[in-house]
């Protein structure tokens, strides 16, 4: 065993000229060195070459039980519960202004704090609380020379993806005609870096892959390519483009990849009843029977994206990693994104569905790493949610569901965070995350949501301890 001790982290807090500190306490931890052929569910303390970040979107506690209640039991395990280093990790914004704690953050403020290391205010992309945008994680990958990627089940513009490749004031601004009226300093023709959609063409991640094709398809208003569309802009800079499975499974290596399998967020995996006052009979949950067959599943595209990537960095054209003789793996960043929409919508099924499917998408990254041990794989969520586990049957002053999970017994699930069904909100409590891999202890005890920019950053060499 070697020691190590744990770095002592701070979350950066920008805004109104000066800037605060949320410490986070060091401790002393030991970990064994990641041997060579071993199965990458370690902790490990060597250098890792990739890192892989899931995020399941809206994914706390509660919605973990769920899924795992459902699909196998409550003595079954996830391959999310596999991973052996766990902590958990507040997840509070700021208050735009003021710059004191909003206990209740959204998937803006929330995916610009790991993707920056930086505290922001809801509905802030990659910009500190006074506008000004700070370097990504994806960023800085990038520009070390490894290969990035950037996978979502959302529009591809919606906020955890965008965080990694744009920075706007609002994320409302996903394409060129709303950032004029409610990004003004962003727009191209103001002198910004224009729309969220324009953004990612300009970063251009390896693979990128989402919905948000109706944002695509928006013309550009001014600069070089003002009058064509967004997606004229991804072609000219070398995006070769997939819009159904088929494409995504056979698009050549030779070119980055943009993939856009619907106008909006991709279809749910899963439909079933819809909570009321009184609750519902015990049932189980059915396969969306419209969903579009031709979008693939996120663990395809979670599998296509690992392995793209994969051939990427050993392609022998990248930049040379530490120790000069291995070229540079990858990072990427994958998101189960409606596990939380699902939750605003106050439907169980969906809700699960999209959480066992994001499971699949960790059982990828899995694979992967058991053959690829000096990768990380970190997978958390970004912020709680409403659902809750209630006893069987029982109502409660919000809306109730019951299931039949896989122990054949009822489950019943309130949601009881507003007075409309479809408006249920965020919660404010910290978030599980957990991590298999070269130092992946890095996540144990409780940090902050910004410490894991630090984590990842350290891991791909980007920062010193």
């Amino acid at each position: 065993m070697t020691a190590r001790k744990r770095v002592s982290r701070r979350a950066k807090v920008l805004g109104a000229g000066i800037a605060a500190a949320a410490l986070v306490g060091t401790a002393a931890a030991t970990a064994s060195p990641l041997t060579a052929g071993g199965n990458g569910h370690g902790k490990g303390g060597k250098q890792p070459r990739n890192v892989i970040l899931l995020i399941g979107d809206g994914m706390g506690d509660s919605e973990i039980t769920a899924a795992r209640n459902y699909q196998v039991g409550a003595n079954g395990r996830l391959n999310l519960d596999t991973l052996p280093s766990t902590g958990a990790y507040t997840t509070y914004s700021l208050m735009k202004g003021t710059n004191t704690p909003d206990y209740v953050t959204d998937s803006a403020a929330s995916g610009s704090g790991w993707a920056t290391g930086t505290k922001t205010y809801n509905g802030a992309i990659s910009v500190d609380t006074n506008g000004k945008k700070v370097p990504t994680i994806l960023e800085n990958a990038k520009a070390a020379g490894y290969n990035t990627g950037d996978v979502s089940t959302a529009e591809m513009q919606d906020a955890t993806p965008a965080v990694l490749g744009s920075h706007v004031t609002s994320r409302d601004c996903k394409g060129p005609s709303a950032t004029s009226a409610k990004c003004p300093a962003n727009a191209i023709e103001n002198g910004g870096d224009g729309s969220i959609s324009e953004q990612l063409m300009q970063t251009r991640p390896d693979v990128l892959l989402g919905g948000g094709r109706k944002y695509l398809d928006e013309k550009v208003t001014a600069g070089t390519y003002a009058g064509q569309t967004v997606l004229d802009q991804g072609r000219a800079q070398g995006y070769q483009v997939a819009t159904n499975a088929t494409e995504l499974q056979n698009a050549p290596l030779g070119k980055p990849l943009l993939g856009a399998f619907a106008p909006g967020n991709l279809d749910l995996e899963w439909v079933g009843p819809t909570p009321t006052r009184e609750g519902t009979p015990a049932q189980r949950c059915a396969v969306n029977p419209k969903r579009d067959a031709a979008q693939p599943h996120l663990s395809q595209m979670a599998d296509v994206a690992i392995n793209r990537l994969d051939a990427l960095s050993r392609d022998g054209k990248g930049a040379k990693g530490r120790g000069g003789s291995d070229d540079k793996g990858f990072f990427l960043q994958i998101e189960g994104a409606s596990i939380d929409k699902q939750d605003h919508a106050a439907n169980p099924c969906g809700q699960i569905g999209e959480n066992v499917e994001f499971d699949k998408a960790v059982g990828k990254a899995l694979d992967y790493q058991k053959k690829n041990p000096n990768t990380l794989v970190v997978v958390t969520g970004d912020h709680g949610h409403t659902s809750q586990i209630v006893g069987a049957g029982s109502k409660t002053a919000g809306f109730t569901a019951t299931l039949t999970t896989a122990d054949n017994a009822p489950m019943t699930i309130s949601y009881a965070t507003s007075a409309e069904l479809t408006g249920q909100e965020h919660t404010g409590t910290q978030i599980r995350i957990a991590a298999g891999g070269p130092q992946a202890d890095r996540v144990e005890g409780v940090t902050n949501q910004t410490d894991l920019f630090t984590t990842m950053s350290v891991a791909l060499g980007l920062k010193g301890d």
